[in-house]
């Protein structure tokens, strides 16, 4: 070919190839905006947009991706089809269904709240055939600053609509790629033992924040958001266990905190038409798509984090569901439940949590129901959890779930630590609101199988489905939302119960974790996600050399086994009347393993009274008498009372080891607090017989002692208590001895008022706590705080100690009542000036600058500039008004940060969520309730000022959460940008001066 020919060919194919480099160039979406003769625009400025466009037939797939500098919504023949609430990240929505062959309409409204504005949109189209269509904001639509009825229709006439500008094209900065894919925490930063892989193979795109997943027959993931209805959808995986297509489950159902596949249905603890219960979903034309809805069982108190959970069907084929405290049981639960006469039993008045978490609730705290799978019929099977999110049954059988700690109370004697539960009939836990708690050696409640330490739990599952060695298939993973850790708990047969070790499987930051399940492939599938922050979806496989073949159950031989069997048959027993309970019963009271006799213990609970009160009198094996008075204290009548102290006196001290001890003076405490007040005489018989022991030289046996002596107002026992908390070493041994003097009226000296009221005065910083706390932080990677209710528990335990005083004694005490306790002093900046309105655009495009460089002292000094502390604890500093800062990168990405500091009204928990009071004057107050009296609610209105006002509850017409969050915006718009940056950074490290992001 010659070179005049070659000429002619090129020239010939400019046209086609300036017409494809023109199309390629209008695929690229267009920020947009009225042209305001050239004017800035203004401040709460509004645009409305218009284009026409024209489609050859329905599509097979139709995607819309939207965003609004500051906000947009997006209109499709007339149907509201999109919402985007901030412009830093588009939103994305389905619109296959809204579409339809021949002319279309998109329309637009757009809101600027001040700064920069502007409008993008790309809706992306495909046909049956495989061909595609785009559709892309630009220039060439028409926009227009008057709001007229029918603009988002077709049939509107848009005389007087002038074209927009141009701001850029998508990825011009200030606004960068804002429809680039979000992205969870990659795969490469998250360690893992060796011989495992992580892999992150799917992000959410706009499609919630994800908390709970179930597996379905074919081996799809079904997994629910935490917030919206409608929005739940199914995962199908390929034959190499990655995302081959998502399917959104189009019912008025979600915000799912559990999900169970069973009985060709899918159940949902969540929302749905009628409110917050169990549904169920099912497929009643067999097209593989569920398209019925039915609510089974309402609850009350099941919505937010600490309402209903996770639902799981049981090896008996029945369902087994899950609540956090705030739920309340409903009326119909079945009368022959296994768990039942279940109270406070607490001998000094309870105190409610320093910040007024879970005022006034009262037991049985977290519980699990068992119910048929119609839903009719529902017995307690076991409570005294806190907030368990999730449980499973291991191939025995046996179920196990991980509780929750509330970790407000760091640093009281009362702090439980999050912990691996065996959930079994009629067990009790001993969780009790603010400073009820039990400790573990109470006989009344059953003990934890393994303390974890600090976290958030969430989601659990056996490894049973697992194609990974036989360790890890016996393996129990549980999850810990707060510091982005999953934990392989290893559990081996202990008698009636079982033993555990544990270690951390995997970890990352941020990495918070919600839910996981085992795939049909074997893998390990995982959720991130909660709170509205970024959600990820992860698999991990095993990739060494060891055998990966079914591991067989734990052997039905031997003596775990048997005791086993042993338990299941006392339990066969629990909330049913049968004569042959209390023969086959009564010998396991004395037995060594503590489960069958708690097991025992319940089942002859179950039996009348009157059929065994004389035989628990008259039992003399340690263990069995003190085991069955502790029933007899429960059940028994108040004349009885003396019989059951004079049956407990003939075992001889001597004889018992330091638990039994314990149980026998929990036993006393029981009776007293079931049977009542003793009479005079037994009164003085039990000041008499417990003098003997107390002090004592175990601090445990001080601890149950002490409260004993104050309710029985014991000689000496002012001084003798005083003393014990002035030499206690740690922290949470001296506020032990400080709470339960608080309300005892009598008995005290003037120097004793004066030696105890100093207390409140002195600066506790240096005292110790104790080692398993401390190593529990140094495990998750955290330096020890005290919790954030810590300062306002203080301040209520002075308050109660004061309302004891009589008017002689204030008047004498009052140099150190109004005594200022000592506090290590802040140096105080003066005010600052106004640098300008941050917004999430000015900062977006400068996170990666925080990684490296930044200033200590500089972020240090714009965290306290920004008055964080006055509401957040960062270390053993600040206040408990919002959520604890210290940890917060574990949970949190940069970004999520910076949008909490920018808009901190965008998610806010419910711990820390206001209340609008609603007055039948018309007037409204708006904040935390951090007091419910009897006839008042105390509010905190303004936590900067600690501002406080008294309702009375008879001046409320209504109250409802509060979508405001009480941290006020603009605080850190006194900070330049180096100076947020640094905070950032500041944040991230945890305070730690010696971190990465300071290094030069």
């Amino acid at each position: 070919m010659n070179a005049h020919h070659i000429i002619m060919k090129l020239v010939a194919r400019i046209p086609l190839l300036a017409l494809f480099l023109c199309t390629l160039s209008a695929q690229t979406p267009e920020w947009i905006w009225h042209d305001n003769k050239g004017k800035a625009p203004a401040d709460n400025e509004v645009t409305y947009f218009r284009k026409a466009f024209t489609l050859k037939a329905a599509p097979q797939k139709a995607t819309l991706i939207a965003a609004g500098d500051d906000q947009a919504i997006v209109y499709l023949n007339g149907k509201q089809v999109l919402k985007n609430p901030a412009w830093n990240q588009a939103t994305r929505a389905n619109v296959r269904r809204d579409l339809k062959e021949g002319e279309n309409i998109l329309a637009a409204w757009g809101k600027n709240n001040s700064g920069d504005a502007a409008f993008i949109l790309k809706l992306e189209i495909t046909y049956p055939d495989g061909t595609q269509q785009t559709i892309v904001s630009d220039p060439g639509w028409l926009a227009s600053q008057t709001e007229r009825s029918g603009w988002q229709t077709a049939s509107f006439n848009a005389q007087g609509w002038t074209k927009p500008v141009s701001r850029g094209k998508l990825g011009v900065e200030p606004w960068g790629d804002v429809m680039a894919p979000p992205t969870a925490t990659p795969a490469e930063s998250i360690t893992i033992i060796p011989g495992f892989k992580v892999e992150l193979i799917r992000s959410s795109q706009n499609e919630g924040s994800w908390v709970s997943m179930a597996i379905d027959p074919k081996g799809r993931l079904i997994i629910s958001p935490q917030e919206g209805r409608g929005n739940m959808f199914r995962v199908t995986l390929s034959s190499a266990g990655q995302v081959d297509k998502m399917e959104t489950i189009n019912l008025p159902v979600g915000g799912a905190m559990g999900l169970l596949y069973a009985f060709d249905s899918l159940y949902v603890s969540g929302g749905g038409p009628e409110g917050l219960g169990l549904y169920r979903l099912k497929d009643t034309d067999n097209n593989d798509s569920f398209d019925k809805i039915e609510l089974l069982k309402k609850f009350d108190g099941a919505g937010g984090e600490h309402g209903s959970h996770a639902v799981v069907l049981g090896p008996d084929k029945m369902l087994y569901y899950i609540h956090g405290n705030f739920v309340k049981l409903p009326p119909d639960i079945s009368p022959s439940s296994p768990h039942r006469n279940y109270a406070e039993d607490t001998l000094l008045p309870r105190g409610e949590d320093g910040n007024g978490f879970g005022v006034g609730i009262k037991p049985p705290g977290g519980s699990i129901l068992r119910g048929d799978p119609e839903g009719k019929h529902w017995e307690l099977v076991a409570a005294g959890m806190r907030n368990t999110y999730d449980f499973d049954f291991n191939p025995d059988g046996e179920m196990f779930g991980f509780d929750s700690d509330m970790e407000w109370d760091w640093g009281m004697p009362w702090y439980r630590p999050t912990r691996i539960y065996h959930l079994v009939s009629g067990g009790d836990y001993g969780f009790r609101e603010g400073t009820a708690k039990y400790p573990r050696y109470y006989p009344d409640i059953l003990p934890p199988t393994y303390d974890i330490g600090i976290g958030s739990p969430t989601g659990v599952k056996f490894g049973t489905n697992a194609k990974f060695p036989a360790k890890y298939q016996k393996a129990l993973f549980a999850m810990d939302w707060s510091y982005g850790r999953i934990f392989a708990v290893h559990l081996e047969p202990s008698g009636a119960s079982y033993s555990a070790t544990v270690e951390t499987f995997i970890r990352g930051k941020p990495l918070n974790v919600t839910d996981l399940q085992f795939g049909q492939d074997g893998a390990m599938y995982f959720a991130t996600g909660g709170r509205g922050t970024q959600s990820g979806l992860y698999r991990v496989t095993y990739t060494g050399n060891l055998d990966t073949t079914p591991a067989t159950k734990s052997s039905t031989a031997g003596k775990d086994a048997e005791a086993r069997g042993i338990r299941h048959k006392l339990e066969s027993f629990h909330g049913k009347k049968d004569p042959s309970a209390l023969d086959f019963a009564w010998p396991y009271l004395r037995n060594e393993d503590r489960w069958l006799r708690y097991a025992a213990r319940i089942a002859i609970e179950s039996q009348p009274v009157e059929t065994w009160e004389q035989r628990a009198l008259d039992e003399r094996d340690i263990n069995g008498s003190i085991t069955a008075l502790t029933a007899l204290a429960r059940y028994g009548k108040s004349e009885l009372q003396a019989d059951l102290i004079a049956a407990l006196a003939q075992l001889d001290p001597q004889q018992m080891n330091e638990d039994q001890k314990l149980a026998a003076v929990r036993v006393i405490s029981l009776s007293l607090i079931r049977m009542g007040p003793p009479s005079p005489e037994l009164r003085q018989d039990l000041a008499d017989g417990l003098a003997k022991f107390y002090p004592n030289q175990n601090d445990l046996l001080n601890r149950e002692i002490a409260p004993l002596m104050i309710y029985l107002e014991a000689p000496e026992v002012v001084e003798k208590t005083l003393a014990l908390l002035e030499k206690a070493p740690t922290l949470e041994e001296q506020i032990w001895y400080l709470f339960n003097l608080r309300t005892l009226k009598n008995g005290w000296t003037l120097e004793e008022r004066k030696r105890y009221f100093q207390w409140f005065n002195e600066n506790h910083d240096n005292l110790s706590h104790p080692p398993e706390l401390l190593k529990w932080f140094t495990e998750a990677q955290s330096d020890y705080r005290n919790g954030a209710s810590y300062p306002k528990f203080i301040a209520n335990f002075k308050r109660d100690a004061i309302a004891t005083l009589s008017e002689q004694e204030r008047k004498e005490l009052d140099p150190i009542l109004s005594a200022q306790p000592v506090v290590v002093k802040r140096s105080q900046e003066k005010p600052r000036e106004f640098v300008r309105d941050w917004k999430m655009e000015d900062l977006l495009g400068s996170l990666d600058q925080v990684s490296h460089g930044r200033s200590f002292n500089r972020g240090k000094a714009a965290f306290e500039a920004a008055q964080c502390l006055a509401c957040h604890k960062f270390g053993n500093d600040g206040g408990s008004v919002g959520p604890d800062l210290t940890a917060i990168s574990s949970r949190f990405s940069r970004k999520d940060i910076l949008e909490s500091i920018i808009d901190p009204s965008k998610v806010i928990s419910e711990q820390y969520q206001s209340t609008n009071l609603h007055l039948k004057d018309g007037e409204e107050v708006s904040g935390r309730i951090i007091e419910d009296k009897s006839n008042s609610y105390v509010v905190l209105t303004n936590p900067l000022l600690n501002t406080r006002t008294e309702v009375r509850k008879s001046d409320v017409a209504r109250s409802e959460p509060s979508k405001i969050s009480s941290m006020p915006a603009g605080l850190v718009n006194v900070l330049t940008k180096d100076e947020l940056l640094d905070l950032l950074a500041f944040l991230e490290s945890g305070g730690k001066k010696d971190s990465v992001f300071f290094a030069r």
